[in-house]
């Protein structure tokens, strides 16, 4: 049975940092694409970054440069990184996770991509 299981620091100021974690059981981590998704209030959800078990990483066009994506294999460990938040950034992000390799392509950036989900975890961004 697939778990993901994200946590971390959910408050902070405008042009402060994050670190976000998803731990995830009952998936061979190393050959899985995964992603980090956030839905802001009243809004679809949308990919905010992916990293495929080749290590291609994608970034949505708003958080290149300021987040990072990462992983650790050996900890079944999914990691992002929000540098310089705004105020835009705040949303519920969710991890998730698939065991389809997409070839690096946009597709990783898609809800429908993956059918593993974490719980969810609130990031708010204040002034």
């Amino acid at each position: 049975q697939v778990q993901l299981m994200e946590s971390g620091e959910t408050s902070v100021q405008t042009g402060g940092s994050l670190r976000l974690s998803c731990r995830a059981t009952g998936i061979t981590f190393s050959t899985y694409s995964l992603g980090w998704f956030r839905q802001p209030p009243g809004k679809e959800r949308e990919g905010v970054a992916s990293i495929e078990a080749d290590g291609v990483r994608r970034y949505m066009d708003s958080v290149k440069g300021r987040f990072t994506i990462s992983k650790d294999n050996a900890k079944n460990t999914l990691m992002l990184q929000l540098d310089s938040l705004k105020s835009e950034d705040t949303a519920m992000y969710y991890c998730a996770a698939d065991p389809r390799y997409y070839g690096g392509s946009w597709q990783t950036l898609l809800p429908t991509s993956y059918n593993s989900w974490g719980q969810g975890t609130q990031v708010t961004v204040s002034s």
